[in-house]
């Protein structure tokens, strides 16, 4: 029986990918969180026979050093991190300090059982894009956001712990994702709240920025396999949807799924961090994933069906 460790496993992705690994019977998973930007209730409604949950702090070193002593962890999913566009921009000392979480995890991983390190990167460290589809190997990372460096500066610590101690690693470099429990300040969750109430939905700017969206479901299929199928290691993969839509067009999606009678209205753009382009290339993520990704519009239904708002939080979370 793997033991398995998430950090951040109260978090959106995090509990979803907890939720997948423990339905394993073969696997004990242990999930930690500090609960900062998590929720308690997005802990997996599962028997209690193969996992648990631990509150602390993964950038503290004396509360986790304990817990992957104890456990002696084969896996390592390093989802925690601050996250959010406007608490990222809001507090950026607070994000650099999760550099000592990275450094935390490694240092342990390092010194006990663990096999591999899973670490959630994120498509902001593409910046402004030289290239569309942004490929992990060609595309230039140019953003100076203290997220996107603390992503970077991530990255960086896995290649350097595998090249001088040959810990293993596979980096997921995260695309909009969206899903069932995502927590209400993210934009598909924004944009149906406000329609389900026929409220304004709110763009900022012009609504011609694109995004691809990736359903949580294609998201963490694809994590788990590159665990069971050894697929990715030593490697970076982009995780996302490649269908470019605008923000304008995601709005009017929205509208016409829900049929709602909201009106689209318009706010000034953000200072930083709304990037004009976003597309993976993720050929990589397709070929290990073996089906088609679901649709926005399906997946936007798959929302509605299964209770998106069955947590009323504000928190961001990965």
């Amino acid at each position: 029986m793997p033991n398995i460790l998430v950090t951040g496993g109260a978090g959106f992705i995090g509990s979803a990918i907890a939720e997948k690994l423990i339905a394993d019977s073969k696997n004990y998973v242990v999930i930690v969180d500090d609960l900062s930007t998590g929720n308690i209730g997005k802990l997996p409604k599962l028997p209690t026979l193969n996992w648990r949950f631990i509150k602390a702090d993964c950038n503290n070193y004396q509360e986790m050093a304990p817990i992957m002593t104890s456990y002696q962890f084969d896996y390592v999913f390093h989802l925690a991190a601050v996250v959010g566009v406007k608490r990222t921009q809001k507090y950026p000392v607070k994000v650099l300090k999760d550099i000592d979480g990275i450094k935390n995890i490694l240092l342990l991983s390092k010194n006990t059982t663990v096999k591999r390190v899973f670490f959630s990167s994120s498509s902001e460290i593409y910046g402004e894009p030289f290239e569309i589809p942004q490929n992990v190997y060609t595309t230039p990372l140019n953003s100076r956001l203290p997220y996107a460096i603390v992503k970077n500066v991530g990255e960086a610590f896995m290649r350097s712990y595998y090249q001088e101690y040959g810990l293993q690693y596979t980096i997921f470099r995260f695309f909009n994702t969206y899903g069932p429990k995502q927590s209400k300040d993210f934009v598909i969750s924004k944009f149906l709240i406000a329609a389900l109430n026929n409220d304004a939905i709110t763009i900022y700017g012009d609504g011609q920025q694109t995004r691809t969206f990736c359903f949580v479901d294609d998201n963490v299929d694809t994590c788990i396999k590159t665990l069971t199928e050894n697929k990715c290691v030593n490697d970076v993969i982009n995780i996302g949807g490649n269908r470019e839509i605008t923000i304008l067009e995601l709005a009017e999606i929205v509208i016409k799924v829900t049929g709602s009678k909201s009106k689209i209205v318009h706010l000034p753009p953000l200072k930083d961090g709304d990037m004009r382009r976003r597309q993976p290339d993720n050929s990589a993520m397709k070929e290990i994933l073996g089906r088609d990704l679901i649709v926005v519009e399906e997946g936007i239904k798959r929302i509605l069906n299964e209770g998106l708002f069955e947590l009323n939080i504000d928190d961001d979370d990965i």
